[in-house]
């Protein structure tokens, strides 16, 4: 299978475009939802697809573009109505004494009264230095960067689940290794059996062949270890029991097609990038917005106010008045000590530093996809030399075992012959997962990952 066409294979799970992250994560959710994790062998684009609909942290993420959805309002930034109401009624007993003008005299104790009063007010920001808008606008940037921090993850959950699956592929091949040389091992033990009981071989040969054959099997049981563990930082990763069964059944496929100068083009297509010069946008809106509160503010004011006071004693026993009011009312900063001026110097560093913050990242972005291309292209070219010597390497070895079942070759030959078949397979798998793990670390770097 070519790698083009086990790459489009995983495509409904692992191709994430570039779309608001709401859409996109239920794009996911919805591809995974009937991934069941009954059976026991885990393909690649069932692991991917049970690591989008566990992951905890693609799971906080969505959280933060709902958050953000619901913060991205003109009432959290301030530009609607405010409309309060209020009602009080107080009872109370009072001393009267009062003097008239008429020369009356009004002099009682307690008195009963009742106060009342309720409103109705409304005011409207009708301006203030356009801080309305910038704060509007900065809710957005929020929202949208959310989304990609959302797209991050998503992302990066997926080269991780790639990355740890071919791991336990890589170390699965190992143990396949292994499982020839124990096989020629153990020929090579039944040969010795058979030329020491027609008196052709000796003792040496035979504990020397049998001690060999069982280093061979400690070798395979440390080598289950880490095939184990490496299926649990996997299942780890997929958020599933760490001691669950599972079995791998695939091969290392590796997509010889990657060019730097693609690679390089792309590099501005991440996530993390996008993100960070979405926080340069922020920063100069809180910019304007700390700036804004330099200049005045002018609201619009209407509402309905109701009174009503009574007495059982006075020269007034019952006062009420109501009805509408409607007006303007504006305030003016004058002086407070240079505070909003210095809130803007301030806000204007960390703009600075939000640039230097996105320098930082596409630098380091950058590195790292040339390493990983330098990596890629080695690998790609010891990969070929390799393959012809892992092919040697089994030849030598079918050869001197039959020279060695021949007596024309000796335990030693044979002992040899089994190294260098050892040594080829693990530099040929270990070549194409250096290969694969740069290819995967460059379509994560330019969001080309499927």
């Amino acid at each position: 299978m070519s790698d083009t066409t086990k790459l489009n294979s995983i495509t409904a799970v692992g191709l994430i475009k570039k779309v608001p992250a709401k859409r996109s994560l239920l794009a996911a959710l919805l591809l995974t939802g009937g991934t069941c994790f009954a059976q026991q062998t885990l393909t690649l684009d069932s692991a991917i697809a049970i690591a989008l609909r566990n992951s905890y942290d693609i799971e906080i993420a969505r959280n933060n573009v709902e958050a953000a959805n619901i913060g991205n309002s003109y009432g959290m930034a301030g530009g609607l109505p405010v409309v309060t109401g209020t009602a009080t009624d107080r009872e109370q007993l009072n001393a009267v004494n009062q003097k008239i003008s008429t020369g009356e005299h009004i002099n009682r104790n307690s008195a009963a009264g009742n106060t009342a009063t309720a409103g109705l007010q409304g005011s409207i920001l009708l301006y203030n230095g356009m801080q309305v808008v910038a704060t509007k606008h900065r809710l957005e940037e929020l929202e949208k960067q959310s989304q990609e921090y959302l797209n991050a993850n998503i992302i990066n959950t997926i080269a991780t689940v790639m990355t740890q699956y071919y791991d336990v592929v890589r170390q699965q091949s190992y143990l396949t290794t292994l499982d020839t040389s124990i096989a020629v091992s153990q020929q090579r033990l039944n040969i010795v059996k058979t030329q020491l009981g027609v008196g052709l071989a000796n003792n040496a040969d035979l504990f020397q062949s049998q001690l060999d054959l069982n280093a061979l099997i400690q070798s395979r049981k440390l080598q289950e270890l880490a095939i184990e563990q490496a299926k649990t930082s996997l299942l780890t990763s997929l958020t599933l029991k760490p001691d669950s069964n599972i079995v791998i059944d695939d091969s290392i496929t590796v997509d010889q097609s990657l060019m730097l100068e693609d690679v390089m083009n792309n590099i501005y297509q991440s996530p993390d990038i996008t993100a960070a010069s979405m926080q340069v946008t922020i920063n100069q809106l809180i910019e304007k917005e700390t700036a804004a509160q330099r200049y005045p503010s002018l609201y619009a004011n209407a509402g309905y106010n109701y009174n009503r006071s009574q007495t059982a004693a006075g020269n007034v026993l019952l006062n009420q008045t109501y009805g509408p009011y409607l007006g303007v009312s504006l305030t003016i900063p004058i002086y407070n000590g240079s505070v909003y001026k210095r809130q803007q110097k301030i806000a204007a560093i960390n703009t600075d530093n939000a640039r230097l913050q996105q320098d930082i990242i596409v630098r380091d972005n950058t590195s790292n996809a040339v390493k990983n291309y330098q990596a890629y292209q080695k690998s790609l070219q010891q990969m070929q030399t390799q393959q012809e010597s892992y092919a040697l390497a089994k030849q030598l070895l079918d050869l001197v075992l039959m020279k060695f079942q021949a007596r024309v070759a000796t335990i030693v030959d044979v002992k040899n012959a089994q190294e260098s078949f050892a040594n080829a397979g693990y530099l040929l798998v270990n070549m194409s997962y250096a290969a694969k793990a740069a290819e995967i670390e460059m379509k994560r770097l330019t969001y080309q990952l499927r």
